[in-house]
C-alpha cells in the first residue's frame, strides 16, 4: 500500500542555519501519527514541504504517492493542514469560509458535509457570524473546518488544541477520532504529550532537525522501563544508600526515587525497613510519554 506520507532524507537550510538534516520517515494509511520535539526541532518546518508550502533544499516527499513539487496538484488536494497561526479572513463569515475553501479545490454541492463539520465542531451558533468577530478558540475551529471541508484522506494538525478551552479540545478529538476511524491518516504534533500518548499509535521525535526516536507509543515507553516511588517517611530522611535514586523532592516533604524496574520496589522497603524508617505514604507510577519525551531529549 502507497504510503500516507513519504519523507526521504529531506534536508532544509535557512541561511547558515539547518532546520532539517536528512530526515526520512513514512507514515502508512490510516496511522494516528505524533510528530514531537521541542521549540525550534523542525516540526512546523517538515509539515511546511510536506504541505508545499516550503521547498526544500534537498530529497523528496510525497503525499499519497504523490511528488509535493512535481505533482503538487494532487498532493495539496490529498492533504488538510490545520495551520498554528491563526490565519482567517475577516470579511467573511463561518460558513462563507467554510464553502470558499470548498471551492479552492473545485468542490460543489457540498453543503452536507459543510453543515456536518459546523455541527461536530460546535460552531452552529456562529456559523453566520463574521470572522472577525469570532474568539481565539472559535477562530481556530474553523481552521480545522477548512483543512477538513475537501475530505483529505491525510490530515495533518500543527498544535490544533493551542490555546483552546477542554471542552472544544475534547470535542474536537472525538471528532478526529472518528476521521481516524473511518480511515483517515492523521499526523499530530502537540506539545500536550498526554494527547499524544492517548491518541497516536506511532511517534517520531524531532531534535535539532533529526530524528532522535521513531517507534510504537508502546515500545518507546516499554524501552525506557522503570518506575518511580513516592515516598513521605518517618523519619525524614533517607538511608544513605537510597539517596543517589531520589530525582526530586517535592512539595510536603515527599520524595521521588527512580527505580530500574518494579523488582526494586521490595529492595527498596527492605532497606527503609533495616534502617527503622516508617513509610506514611507511597505511590508506585510507571513512566509516562513526557517521560520518555525528557529522557530521549537529553540522551541526544
Amino acid at each position: 500500500m502507497t504510503p500516507a506520507i513519504q519523507v526521504d532524507r529531506v534536508s532544509k537550510s535557512f541561511g547558515g542555519v539547518t532546520a532539517l538534516d536528512r530526515v526520512s520517515l513514512e507514515v502508512e494509511q490510516g496511522e494516528f501519527f505524533g510528530l514531537l520535539g521541542p521549540n525550534g526541532a523542525g516540526k512546523t518546518t517538515l509539515i511546511s514541504i510536506i504541505a508545499g508550502l516550503t521547498r526544500a533544499s534537498g530529497g523528496t516527499a510525497r503525499v499519497m504517492g504523490h511528488d509535493v513539487v512535481k505533482d503538487y496538484r494532487a498532493a495539496r488536494r490529498a492533504l488538510g493542514v490545520v495551520p498554528q497561526e491563526l490565519v482567517f479572513d475577516p470579511f467573511f463569515t463561518v460558513r462563507e469560509a467554510l464553502r470558499i475553501q470548498s471551492g479552492y479545490y473545485g468542490i460543489r454541492d457540498n453543503e452536507a458535509w459543510i453543515e456536518e463539520v459546523i455541527e461536530h465542531l460546535d460552531l452552529t451558533s456562529k456559523a453566520d457570524t463574521n470572522m472577525r468577530a469570532l474568539s481565539g478558540g472559535m477562530k481556530r475551529r474553523v481552521l480545522v473546518g477548512q483543512a477538513l471541508v475537501h475530505k483529505p484522506p491525510v490530515i495533518v494538525l500543527d498544535e490544533p488544541t493551542a490555546g483552546v478551552d477542554v471542552e472544544l479540545r475534547q470535542a474536537l478529538w472525538r471528532f478526529i477520532r472518528r476521521l481516524n476511524r473511518d480511515g483517515h491518516t492523521i499526523v499530530l504534533t502537540t506539545h500536550y504529550l498526554e494527547e499524544a500518548e492517548a491518541l497516536c499509535g506511532r511517534i517520531a521525535m524531532l531534535k535539532q532537525g533529526a530524528i532522535v526516536a521513531l517507534d510504537t507509543t508502546r515500545n518507546l515507553l516499554d524501552r525506557h522501563s522503570g518506575c518511580y516511588v513516592v515516598l513521605r517517611i518517618e523519619p525524614d530522611r533517607l538511608p544513605d544508600s537510597l539517596a543517589a535514586h531520589v530525582t526530586e523532592r517535592l512539595e510536603g516533604g515527599a520524595y521521588r526515587l527512580a527505580l530500574k524496574n518494579y523488582d526494586e520496589v521490595e529492595s527498596l522497603m527492605a532497606t527503609l525497613r533495616a534502617a527503622g524508617v516508617k513509610v506514611q505514604e507511597m505511590e508506585v507510577m510507571q513512566p509516562d510519554l513526557e517521560e520518555v519525551f525528557v529522557q530521549i531529549m537529553n540522551k541526544n
